[in-house]
């Protein structure tokens, strides 16, 4: 801090400050206080529009100011022997403490950030190389008709899943006696302009609210209940069928497999199936 604005914190004279300090020169080294130099201060003074720097009351300074550090302005109390000087420099004392503890906790959460920043390029060049994998997957064996997924591998069954659902023009069947939210996120994946039709357990922990909030933003979805299916099917445009050996919500975390069926007979079967025995 600088003389003058502590001779006014001080409540004295900025040359009684100065005079204080030069009669017990050897408690002030130069760490304690120095004196700026000309280019420091005007330096100073281009930056402190407001500090007594600037006053050109009676007639400016005509010496260089002292600065002193936090362990001079401590030495300060003791120097100018006042009530006054004493309570300012515990306050003085007090802001530099607050000052320390707010850098330190700045620097902490600076170092959390980049550590946060660091790790979220990582998570996104893993995240780009696992796309670049099953997109590659995926046209390597799009003409397969058997694909057998491991356990573990959630994400390329999830990422295989809506490739499958995207792929329809205007209609979705989809029968699986588990069907839950997490089916009703996969189905989103879809062409929001047609219309999705779902077969699944009375039991099925999906609601009317959840229907209802999917209707609201991707119309239109109807789900009936019936008992008459085990096993999971995926129909397309009623012209393409899959049989999935695994509720697509759980699609990944066990080896399943899924099926192209081939026979429009089969799959005309299903859907009549399906809508015969549901409610």
């Amino acid at each position: 801090m600088i003389d003058s604005d502590l001779a006014i914190l001080y409540q004295v004279e900025t040359r009684r400050l100065n005079e204080a300090v030069k009669r017990n020169r050897s408690r002030f080294p130069e760490r304690f206080c120095f004196q700026l130099t000309k280019e420091e201060y005007e330096n100073l003074q281009s930056q402190s529009a407001t500090s007594s720097l600037n006053e050109n009351t009676h007639g400016g300074r005509r010496k260089l100011p002292f600065a002193f550090t936090e362990q001079g302005i401590a030495m300060l109390s003791s120097v100018l022997r006042s009530e006054v000087a004493i309570q300012t420099s515990i306050r003085i004392m007090d802001t530099f403490v607050e000052m320390r503890k707010y850098m330190s906790n700045a620097s902490l959460l600076y170092e959390k950030m980049n550590a946060i920043e660091i790790r979220q390029i990582a998570m996104e060049e893993k995240t780009e190389r696992r796309f670049e994998q099953v997109f590659d997957y995926i046209e390597s064996h799009k003409q397969d008709n058997q694909k057998i997924f491991f356990d573990g591998q959630i994400f390329d069954a999830f990422s295989l899943m809506t490739n499958l659902i995207r792929q329809a023009e205007n209609h979705i069947v989809l029968i699986d006696g588990y069907v839950d939210v997490s089916t009703l996120n996969i189905l989103a994946k879809r062409n929001p302009q047609f219309a999705i039709c779902i077969y699944t357990l009375p039991s099925a922990r999906i609601t009317s609210q959840d229907i209802l909030n999917f209707n609201a933003q991707y119309p239109s979805l109807k789900v009936k209940r019936t008992t008459a299916f085990h096993d999971r099917f995926l129909i397309l445009d009623h012209t393409q069928g899959y049989h999935i050996g695994a509720s697509i919500k759980d699609a990944g975390k066990k080896c399943f497999g899924i099926n192209r069926i081939e026979d429009m007979g089969v799959i005309n079967d299903l859907i009549q199936r399906a809508e015969i025995t549901s409610s």
